[in-house]
């Protein structure tokens, strides 16, 4: 069995690897799109965001990233300017995150995968 899943994946990341085995026990064969390595389009981020009904800041990971230093943290960082950051620095989006024909999610726990697969 196939689907279109698509797992926005760092494999550096224990909780992405155990999402993406996790995929493939299930029968699926995703895509894998290693977003550290190509980046984000911001139109494709926006639209991932919508599809989880999150906001940028409910998907910024600080831990390891300039998040801080960048002032992204700050209570009067925009949307817009967490989404322009996130498209500059890859790093700063929290993963996985997964897509597919059942909706969106960031996979934190790993366990929130299964509601799409």
């Amino acid at each position: 069995m196939t689907a279109a899943i698509t797992i926005f994946h760092n494999p550096a990341c224990g909780t992405s690897r155990n999402v993406l085995a996790a995929i493939r026990e299930a029968g699926h064969a995703p895509e894998v799109v290693e977003y550290l390595k190509v980046g984000w389009r911001r139109d494709r981020l926006a639209d991932l965001l919508k599809r989880m009904g999150l906001s940028p800041r409910d998907i910024l990971r600080v831990r390891g990233t300039p998040a801080e230093d960048l002032g992204l943290t700050a209570p009067e960082a925009t949307d817009d300017q967490i989404l322009d950051a996130m498209v500059l620095h890859p790093i700063l989006v929290e993963r996985p995150i997964v897509a597919g024909p059942k909706g969106a999610a960031l996979c934190r726990p790993a366990e929130k995968v299964a509601g799409l697969i």
